[in-house]
């Protein structure tokens, strides 16, 4: 029970590290010392080089860290949901195709709106994640109902074909009509600017709560549909509510990320093992962790690069491959 009770300061200690090293590594390198004095609004005073430092840590690397945590908390988040609401421990937004459904609506935005459409990126992308998460129901639907293992089958499939619909949009476009390429296709967090934090917390807040509010449901999706249904839960509803929600929460990270894979899917599964398997507290677990980790992996994604930095997405793939296919070897070759 005490373990329990020390969880979350535990997970919170080691997302304030993560900042902490976040901020301090990188080409200019940043003291503890005035690292403290430039969160702390000291600036130059008595500290070699904490003018540039600050302006370094404030501008650019602060931004950066709490872009990768609220990126890296949603897509956590929104594979915790995915994960209940399939009853099915390889979902996430990446391998269900949702997350390409809201690139090709962030991108298809940026093409043809006009002027800087970063406002209405994340709506798109959300919209986008929402057709590409219908498709593949759409797809997986048959007369007896929806097949998980077919449901798996076929973001496989939308997911490839969104992303060959994505590198055709890149080829295509205008010279610096869709800036930074591959941003888009592996994932980047180097384009975080106070303004597109401020942009999308309300959307990752009001997405992380929402399906805090629906963690009862839930645990009862968990149990099948029949049960659910037999506790008084208004199935259909519940469902609607977690997809649409996690789709929100995808599609908003997405317009300012880019293709970030397998968080949604490594995170849950380890947050899942240190408080349990109830949604109230996987949910706030996932989210410390999955920030957690998106930061630390942007770390050694601009440590890794001899000559430059890599994409976050690179590193994500990298670790989240053999791990969906360990999960599939466990779970004995079915989706």
């Amino acid at each position: 029970m005490r373990g329990r009770v020390l969880v979350f300061p535990l997970l919170a200690a080691a997302f304030a590290g993560a900042v902490a090293l976040s901020l301090s590594v990188g080409p200019v390198p940043v003291s503890f010392a005035q690292l403290f004095r430039a969160l702390a609004g000291g600036g130059a005073d008595g500290v070699p080089g904490g003018e540039t430092a600050a302006k370094v840590v404030l501008t650019l690397r602060l931004p950066r860290a709490l872009l990768g945590g609220l990126v890296g908390g949603a897509l956590s988040s929104s594979g915790v949901a995915f994960q209940a609401l399939l009853r099915n421990p390889l979902a996430d937004p990446y391998i269900l195709g949702v997350s390409g459904g809201a690139a090709v609506g962030a991108m298809t935005a940026s093409l043809l709106l006009p002027g800087d459409p970063f406002l209405p990126l994340p709506l798109c992308a959300f919209l986008g994640a929402a057709l590409a998460a219908s498709a593949v129901f759409l797809l997986a639907r048959r007369r007896s109902g929806i097949s998980r293992e077919r449901l798996i089958l076929m973001g496989v499939i939308v997911g490839a074909f969104l992303n060959a619909l994505i590198m055709m949009m890149v080829a295509l476009a205008p010279p610096g009509r869709i800036p930074g390429a591959v941003y888009w296709l592996m994932g980047d967090l180097s384009l975080g600017t106070p303004g597109r934090v401020g942009l999308l917390a309300p959307y990752v807040a009001v997405g992380a709560a929402l399906l805090v509010l629906l963690s009862r449901g839930m645990d009862l999706l968990l149990l099948g549909d029949e049960a659910a249904f037999q506790s008084g839960l208004p199935v259909e509803r519940v469902k609607t509510a977690v997809y649409l929600t996690a789709s929100l929460l995808a599609g908003s990270v997405v317009a300012v990320s880019g293709l970030i894979g397998f968080v949604g899917l490594i995170v849950p599964h380890g947050a899942r093992s240190i408080v349990g398997s109830g949604h109230r507290r996987l949910l706030p677990a996932a989210f410390l962790l999955g920030a957690t980790f998106l930061i630390g992996a942007d770390v050694l994604a601009r440590i890794a690069g001899p000559s430059g930095e890599l994409p976050v997405g690179a590193v994500t793939a990298l670790s989240g491959a053999p791990f969906f296919l360990y999960l599939l070897r466990r779970n004995g070759g079915k989706p």
